[in-house]
């Protein structure tokens, strides 16, 4: 059966390999000399160029030996604008974002309102009545950054049932209050969930084991600008352990200092990096996006 799923994964795509150092349009108009500069803008514009797994809609983007540029054979594409988050990929299983702060990845019992899930629901639905997205992981409504979600239920499975074989690298940037003096290390603790809080224990309390190692980047102003690797996924983990190591991050007004300025008018947590195995393909997928501005500017 992933035989089969594969073969039709690969069917919807022409590949090419960057042999030598050029710009995208030159690349493309190269490669498909029967394709006019008109014709090439287009593809660009409907979101259907990638470049290493990317999707890239910059006609002068330059190329390097190496890189693989892969242009959809999907018929029925359709733009996708949102202010509230950005498709960075997307294929026949997966669509891979970036969350904006503030929007919650998918509706509660408690809150109904506009989501990750609905936006992208409305997007896929274009292609077919029936298509939907499935949740795969959450990202806090506060926290920005890479999020998956599967195409099917039976990718949703594949990735559920085994999230800790197939993603292999997944890091936030946080900045915390106070300038954390170890150069990195490793937060580790029991945590419970309490629906409204998550309480943290030093030792096996019942609670789930986790862990969270940290790198600092910067120092500066009374902040420290940290890498955060989690090497498991609880509810409310990373704002937890910043806690418990005595920094909470900026703008964390659950499990920070009450009386602590928030000059970012938010919280102060990214999730930039995010490589794992295709769940189908088995292919390496590796995601990264830039720090958010404001959080460096906090240091200059």
């Amino acid at each position: 059966m992933k035989e089969k799923r594969y073969a039709k994964a690969q069917a919807q795509y022409t590949d090419y390999v960057v042999k030598e150092p050029t710009e995208l349009m030159l690349f493309l108009s190269a490669m498909m000399p029967q394709a006019s500069r008109t014709k090439i803008k287009s593809l660009l514009s409907k979101r259907i160029v990638y470049v290493d797994n990317t999707i890239t809609t910059q006609y002068n983007f330059l190329l390097k030996p190496g890189m693989k540029v892969r242009i959809s054979r999907n018929k029925n594409v359709h733009e996708f604008h949102s202010r509230l988050l950005k498709i960075i990929y997307e294929d026949a299983y997966l669509i891979v974002i970036d969350k904006n702060e503030g929007l919650l990845s998918v509706n509660t019992e408690r809150q109904k309102e506009r989501t990750a899930v609905t936006i992208l629901n409305e997007y896929v639905r274009q292609s077919g009545r029936q298509n939907r997205v499935y949740i795969v992981h959450r990202l806090d409504r506060d926290t920005s950054g890479l999020m998956m979600f599967a195409k099917d239920e039976k990718t949703q499975h594949t990735l559920r049932d085994n999230w800790h074989q197939i993603v292999f690298d997944r890091r936030y940037v946080a900045v915390v209050n106070g300038e954390v003096e170890r150069s990195e290390g490793v937060v580790r603790s029991w945590l419970t969930d309490r629906t409204l809080y998550v309480y943290s224990s030093p030792t096996d309390d019942g609670g789930k084991e986790s862990i969270t190692h940290y790198r600092v980047i910067k120092r500066k102003n009374g902040y420290s600008l940290l890498e955060l690797n989690l090497e498991t996924g609880r509810k409310n983990q990373i704002r937890v352990h910043m806690q418990d190591l005595g920094h909470p991050i900026v703008g964390d007004g659950r499990y920070g200092f009450e009386e602590a300025p928030n000059p970012l008018g938010r919280l102060a947590l990214h999730a930039f990096k995010l490589c794992f195995y295709h769940p189908v393909t088995g292919e390496v997928m590796r995601f990264e996006t830039p720090y958010p501005p404001a959080f460096k500017a906090l240091f200059n």
